[in-house]
């Protein structure tokens, strides 16, 4: 896999180099802000590019920018944010596309060394990947008014799973229930919501994640 990273902490961006490179992946590039990320992406054209939120020059939203920017110009490249906070209008703008290949981890999930590399090849194949915690801040809706009361909590565990980018199969496995229990929760799921049917459990965690936000 050719990999771009956009990381202004030199510490955390040379750790990263160092664990790809030990995975097989190649690193492309590494820069250290947003401008420099749009300008390497269009360069190198790689599998996908991991990205900060927060770069030079005033540490703000400069690594969200420049990956909306790029999955606009290169829908075929995967985005893998990383961020020590949940970004919420962001993470909303930048998953409620109609394609998949895209990911939004915290960074302390990087410390989870085989979860940051499962999410990246889900990215790169064209998947989801969110963290629990975005998800869980996602779904964080308190108003009389919230289709999601209409779920019950077993519904709601399944739709967690399913924002994370999880497949039917792995939900299953996670919650100790059958696949074909996890396919009924799932259209259960989506009869509550209004939310048509979809192919694929990337479309389906961007229409999820869509409504949400909307």
């Amino acid at each position: 896999m050719r990999v771009i990273l956009a990381e202004d902490s030199t510490l955390l961006r040379e750790g990263l180099i160092r664990l790809l490179a030990e995975e097989g992946h190649e690193v492309v590039a590494a820069v250290g802000d947003g401008d420099a990320l749009v300008a390497a992406t269009g360069e190198h054209r790689p599998d996908v590019v991991v990205t900060d939120v927060r770069m030079p020059p005033t540490h703000t939203d400069e690594g969200l920018r420049a990956a909306l920017e790029i999955r606009s110009a290169w829908p075929d490249i995967g985005v893998l944010v990383l961020s020590q906070y949940v970004e919420k209008r962001y993470a909303t703008e930048l998953i409620t596309g109609d394609r998949g290949r895209v990911g939004y981890l915290l960074k302390d999930r990087v410390a989870q060394v085989g979860e940051f590399l499962d999410a990246l090849d889900r990215v790169a194949a064209g998947g989801a990947a969110f963290d629990p915690e975005v998800v869980r801040r996602l779904l964080a809706r308190t108003t009389h008014t919230d289709p999601l009361t209409r779920l019950t909590d077993r519904e709601r565990q399944v739709l967690e799973k399913m924002a994370q980018g999880h497949t039917n199969a792995s939900i299953a496995a996670a919650l100790y229930v059958s696949q074909s229990a996890v396919e009924k929760h799932v259209n259960s799921i989506f009869d509550k919501l209004d939310l048509s049917h979809t192919a694929g459990y990337s479309r389906r965690v961007l229409a999820v994640l869509r409504y949400l936000g909307s």
